[in-house]
């Protein structure tokens, strides 16, 4: 008898259960129906399972008053005495399904959400806000359900994609509903659903199709599933491709900035500068001593920094240049071995002085405002906009360089002391002076490399040691003295690069691109572009 009274009394509570959960699911279909003391406390109390049936039987209904309380349990405001739910915000108690004030009972405690009931709480809140006037909140939603809607949501999810107005959210819900029914229980959804997929873009989607073909029984449906896996694939690869393509040309533009005052000093005027790289950390430190001083006496234009750190790096850089050629290398002209010396232990005296007055650690140079974050081109393609404006800024550089070598009386004069020294100087040109100049607006340019590198890694004692072997590849490439040697040898060696990378890793890509240039300065040692004309000294 008692193993039938026992028997009688789980029938009874499942059938219980099984009523109060069915009537959850018709409140939440029913339009009229509104948000209930009973449905708040199936949400609040049991065990996960239920609140998670309970919780998605309502939000089907799609009741704006559910986001206030679920927002309520994500903040830990909620509390229950008896059958009674109250939202309790600092002094205010209010009933959890009216909003009415409310007193609350002194036997009232908390609601504990463990982890996997805040990430339910939170998907249903993004599938409340699919309805939101504000176009933002309502992608902002999308995105979050993309790996959380469950099928409970399709619904809600299609009543979303009838009202949305916005074409590309409209688009974004059809392949949300897809990644829902790509879970169902019917082959006939998951079908459908594959096929939806096959149009998308999103590299979220192509791990969605793998993890979901890995657990497909289904031969149609697997077979769908793997034409989907395709046509993505091969639609995000022109995003990895053009990624490749980016990262190389801004590889090759830094390499430029770096190379370009070394082919004045270098190409130009015939000075192995070991010291080149220390030239780029002067004006990096420059551009770090100028966001400093911003940050504390004009913190209101902090974003604006960048605009007087350009000029300070360089005229850091070019002063440095110009105290060594008068003091060091004016007296070591045609001395290659001496020069390249004597460069060295400047190098190491530069790097000691840094740590001297900065300490060894590095030291945090921030981009402005309008220089963070990036250009989303792709879903797999994002430029960073300090990388798009190192690539403009190495482009300004370039043109002002070329058009002062080719356009002004310095220009005129660099060209014709490079070209026949004794002419020069018998037609009344200063040739020493023109030797400080050129040296000095080489390392200017140097210093301009390290303002730009500031923006896209660490600034420290080392930071010239990065490039100083990649600037001479750069330059003798190109061939000697050739400006437009330089640029072809930059953006190429930087393509290079990366292509190598993504083949056989960095190391080896290093390896590698010097072996080429190895054997491409054995076959032509003037390099691209060889120096017209004849010097009179040769």
């Amino acid at each position: 008898m008692r193993g039938l009274r026992a028997l009688r009394r789980l029938v009874l509570r499942s059938g219980l259960a099984l009523g109060v959960m069915l009537g959850l699911l018709l409140a939440g279909l029913g339009p009229a129906q509104a948000f209930t003391q009973a449905q708040a406390l199936a949400i609040a109390q049991g065990d996960s399972d239920a609140r998670i049936a309970a919780l998605d039987a309502v939000v089907a209904a799609g009741d704006p008053a559910l986001a206030g309380y679920l927002q309520a349990l994500l903040d830990d405001a909620v509390q229950v005495s008896g059958d009674r739910v109250y939202v309790v915000q600092g002094e205010r108690v209010t009933d959890a399904a009216t909003g009415a004030p409310a007193p609350l009972p002194a036997d009232a405690q908390g609601v504990v959400n463990p982890n996997r009931m805040r990430s339910h709480f939170e998907a249903a809140l993004a599938a409340l806000q699919l309805f939101s006037p504000d176009r933002a909140v309502r992608a902002q939603a999308i995105g979050q359900l993309r790996d959380a809607a469950s099928e409970s949501y399709l619904g809600l999810i299609q009543k979303a994609e009838r009202a949305e107005t916005d074409p590309r959210l409209r688009a974004d819900l059809q392949r949300l509903e897809a990644r829902v029914q790509l879970s169902s229980r019917d082959p006939a959804r998951r079908l459908a659903a594959a096929r939806m997929l096959a149009a998308s873009d999103q590299p979220a989607t192509q791990s969605l199709l793998i993890d979901r073909l890995a657990a497909e029984t289904d031969p149609t449906v697997h077979a769908a599933l793997q034409a989907a896996l395709s046509r993505v694939a091969a639609r995000l690869a022109w995003g990895d491709r053009l990624g490749l393509l980016f990262s190389g040309i801004s590889l090759g533009s830094i390499l430029l900035l770096a190379a370009l005052g070394l082919a004045i000093t270098y190409g130009l005027m015939g000075v192995i500068n070991m010291a080149h790289g220390e030239l780029m950390m002067v004006g990096a430190y420059a551009t770090y001593g100028v966001q400093n001083l911003f940050r504390h006496w004009w913190p209101g234009a902090f974003d604006a920094y960048i605009a007087a750190a350009v000029p300070a790096s360089f005229l850091a850089a070019a002063l440095v240049g110009a105290l060594l050629e008068r003091t060091v290398i004016r007296w070591l002209y045609g001395r290659p071995l001496e020069t390249l010396l004597a460069t060295w232990g400047i190098s190491l005296i530069l790097m000691q002085s840094v740590r001297t007055l900065f300490g060894a650690q590095n030291v945090a140079v921030e981009n402005p405002g309008w220089m963070s974050g990036g250009w989303d081109v792709l879903p797999n393609l994002t430029l960073p906009y300090n990388r798009l404006a190192i690539l403009v800024f190495a482009a300004l550089v370039l043109l002002g360089m070329a058009l002062l070598i080719g356009k002004t009386r310095l220009g005129l004069f660099v060209r014709g002391v490079t070209q026949n020294r004794r002419m020069a100087a018998c037609v009344g040109v200063n040739t020493a002076r023109i030797d400080t100049y050129a040296f000095a607006l080489g390392a200017g340019i140097a210093g301009l490399a390290g303002c730009a590198l500031s923006q896209v890694g660490n600034v420290g004692p080392d930071l010239g040691q990065s490039y100083i072997v990649d600037s001479f590849m750069v330059v003798v490439l190109g061939g000697v003295g050739q400006i437009a040697g330089t640029v072809y040898a930059g953006l190429g060696l930087g393509l290079l690069n990366k292509l190598l990378e993504g083949w056989q890793g960095a190391v080896l890509a290093k390896i590698m691109v010097l072996a080429f240039i190895v054997v491409f300065i054995q076959k032509r040692p003037q390099g691209l572009f060889a120096l017209k004309g004849r010097s009179a000294e040769a």
